[in-house]
């Protein structure tokens, strides 16, 4: 396990507000923008739980997305991560068209999974054009799974 996971663990061995942990991951990733969603399932939307570094204009847009749309609506439907290289550049239709009002290049959004179910998506971007590498992948989604506790309903 590498040494933020190592962090992150004894920093979750407590409950803890949200967007404290958001922060954390987004310096360990220099990454400017994060959200974590929680999903209701029944309803198939995800809810707006924390973010940090949105712009106000923002909050209302992504306060709750269906699955399916968006970035992080992405996600839970095709089950696995979302990777955008140059938002402002994309053309992949795979971001709300709002989404570039963020200032975001590069975006990760992946599941956040309590044993094999998601319960909700955790997100970051960053200003310039980022390709996240599979190895920063596969740690937010080890990230998502330990955050998994702080999302219970």
């Amino acid at each position: 396990m590498n040494e933020f996971l190592k962090q992150m663990e004894a920093l979750l061995t407590q409950p803890q507000p949200l967007e404290p942990v958001l922060r954390e991951v987004l310096e360990h990733f220099s990454s400017e923008t994060g959200t974590i969603h929680r999903l209701d399932a029944e309803k198939q939307l995800l809810h707006l739980a924390a973010q940090v570094g949105l712009p106000p204009q923002m909050l209302e847009i992504v306060k709750t997305i269906p699955v399916g749309k968006g970035i992080a609506g992405q996600v839970v439907a095709q089950n696995g991560p979302v990777t955008i290289c140059n938002l402002q550049t994309d053309t992949s239709g795979g971001a709300k068209p709002g989404a570039k009002q963020t200032g975001i290049g590069g975006a990760l959004c992946v599941p956040i999974r309590d044993g094999d179910k998601i319960v909700g998506t955790l997100g970051i971007g960053t200003l310039r054009a980022y390709e996240y590498t599979p190895e920063e992948t596969r740690t937010l989604e080890e990230i998502g799974r330990r955050i998994s506790v702080l999302l219970k309903w």
